[in-house]
C-alpha cells in the first residue's frame, strides 16, 4: 500500500484535506466515496527524500524550498514519543498511525504516512527510514536496524532518544557560551563603523577652515575614515572573496584535512574542538555497540559523525588496526588526537565486558569537560571584547577631542 494526499468534499460541502493508504489512486477514490466523501483530487504524497530518477530541478526545489518535516528538536521529541508507544506494547504500524494523527505539520503527516505505508507493505522500519535521508541520518537508521534485528526496538529507541537529547544539550550549551561574545563583537563593529563613517567626517568639517596642523591621531583617523567611506564596497568585496575562497579550499579533501589538523593545534579552541568531537564519537560508538551493531561497523559509523576531517581520518585508521586484531583501546591510544580518557575507558570496557557502558561514561565526562572549557573561554572573552571595544571607541573619541584641546590652548 502507498500513501495518497487527497482533497475531498463532505456532505455539507466542506473541504477536507488528509492522507489515505490505498493500493492505487482508483482504490483511494473508492475508499473516499465509501466514507461519504466526494474526492476532488488524489495524488501520491510527496516523499521527504528525492526519489530515484527524479529530475534534478525538482530535487533541488525540494531540498531548498521544501521545509523539513523534522528538525533536530523535532526528531528528538518524535523518537521519544515513538519509543514510549512501542515500549508500551503498541504495534509499530499503530504507533505510526497515532503519531500521524497528532502531527500538526502537513510535512510530518506525509512523512509518517509514507513510513506507515512501507511498514504495512512488509518493509522493515529501518528500510523505510532509509528512503528519507534528509530526515534520518545513516546512524539513526543503523541503530533502528540493530534494534529490529535484536527484537528490542523499544529499548533501542529509548537509548537513541537519550543520545539525541544529550547531543542537543551539549550543542545548546556551546551555542549559549558563544552567543554573548558574538553579540558584543557584532555591536562593536556597528558602533565603530558608525563613528568612523559619520561622526569623524562631521568633526573634520569643523576644523577644515582652521590653519592649525591636526594631531597625528586625528589625521590618521580622518585618512582611515576617508578610505572606508570611499572604498567600503572594495572592503566588502575582499571580505566576501576571502570567505568564499576559504570555503572553496575546505571543499578540497587534502586542504580540508590540513586545515582541520591545524585547527586542533590552536591553544583554546583546538582543545574545545577535540573534546567535542571525541564526546560525539564516544557517544555514537556506545549507542551503536549497545544496540548490537558489530564493532567494525559501529566504528565506521561513529567516525563518519566527526566534523573534523583529521580526527575522522584518525578514527578510520583506528578502524584498520581493530580489523587487523588490535584491541579498541590500544588502537585509540595510538591516535593522539583523541583524549587519553577515551582509550582508558575503552580498556576498562573491554576488560569488564561492558564496553557500551564505559564508552557512554567517557562521553559524559568529555561532554562535561567541553562545557566547562566553553564557559571558561566565554568568561575570558567577555571582558576582553568589552575592553577591546572600549579601546577602539576611546581612540576615536581622542581623535576628535585632541584638536579641540589644542584649539583651546591656542586661544588661551
Amino acid at each position: 500500500m502507498a500513501a495518497y494526499a487527497f482533497e475531498a468534499l463532505d456532505a455539507e460541502g466542506k473541504t477536507i484535506k488528509d492522507l489515505i493508504d490505498a493500493e492505487s489512486v482508483k482504490a483511494a477514490r473508492a475508499t473516499l466515496r465509501a466514507r461519504g466523501l466526494a474526492p476532488v483530487s488524489v495524488t501520491p504524497a510527496v516523499a521527504a527524500g528525492a526519489p530515484e530518477g527524479a529530475p534534478a530541478a525538482s530535487w533541488l526545489q525540494m531540498q531548498v524550498f521544501t521545509p523539513r518535516a523534522l528538525n533536530a528538536t523535532g526528531l528528538t521529541v518524535w523518537t521519544r514519543q515513538l519509543a514510549g508507544l512501542v515500549t508500551s506494547g503498541l504495534p509499530l504500524e499503530r504507533a505510526l498511525t497515532a503519531l500521524a494523527e497528532d502531527a500538526e505539520k502537513p510535512e510530518l503527516r506525509h512523512l509518517l504516512a509514507h513510513l506507515r505505508a512501507e511498514v504495512n507493505a512488509g518493509s522493515s522500519f529501518a528500510k523505510a527510514l532509509q528512503q528519507h535521508p534528509r530526515e534520518f541520518a545513516d546512524i539513526y537508521t543503523a541503530v533502528i536496524a540493530a534494534g529490529e534485528s535484536s527484537g528490542h526496538l523499544g529499548a533501542v529507541l529509548e537509548r537513541l532518544a537519550d543520545d539525541l537529547e544529550e547531543q542537543q544539550a551539549l550543542r545548546a550549551k556551546l551555542m549559549g557560551a558563544a552567543l554573548y561574545p558574538a553579540i558584543v563583537s557584532l555591536i562593536a563593529v556597528f558602533i565603530v563603523a558608525f563613528l568612523v563613517t559619520y561622526v569623524v567626517p562631521q568633526v573634520a568639517g569643523v576644523f577644515a577652515g582652521t590653519k592649525q596642523a591636526l594631531p597625528f591621531l586625528t589625521t590618521a583617523m580622518l585618512a582611515f575614515s576617508a578610505f572606508v567611506r570611499h572604498w567600503w564596497w572594495l572592503i566588502l568585496l575582499l571580505a566576501g572573496s576571502a570567505v568564499g575562497g576559504f570555503w572553496q579550499l575546505r571543499k578540497n579533501p587534502a586542504t580540508r584535512l590540513r586545515i582541520d589538523a591545524a585547527w586542533l593545534r590552536l591553544p583554546l579552541v583546538g582543545r574545545l574542538a577535540r573534546g567535542y568531537n571525541s564526546a560525539r564519537f564516544a557517544s555514537t560508538l556506545a549507542m551503536l555497540a549497545g544496540a548490537g551493531v558489530p564493532i567494525l561497523r559501529a566504528l565506521q559509523a561513529a567516525a563518519e559523525t566527526l566534523s573534523n576531517r583529521f580526527m575522522q581520518a584518525e578514527a578510520l585508521d583506528a578502524l584498520v588496526l581493530v580489523r587487523e586484531g588490535a584491541p579498541l583501546a590500544s588502537a585509540l591510544a595510538q591516535k593522539k588526537c583523541f583524549p587519553g580518557l577515551l582509550s582508558m575507558f575503552a580498556r576498562l570496557g573491554e576488560q569488564t565486558g561492558q564496553l557500551p557502558l564505559m564508552l557512554q561514561r567517557a562521553a559524559r565526562q568529555l561532554s562535561a569537560e567541553v562545557q566547562r572549557r566553553a564557559m571558561q573561554l566565554a568568561t575570558i572573552l567577555e571582558p576582553l571584547l568589552i575592553v577591546g571595544m572600549g579601546g577602539l571607541v576611546m581612540m576615536i573619541v581622542l581623535a576628535v577631542l585632541l584638536p579641540i584641546i589644542q584649539l583651546n590652548q591656542l586661544v588661551k
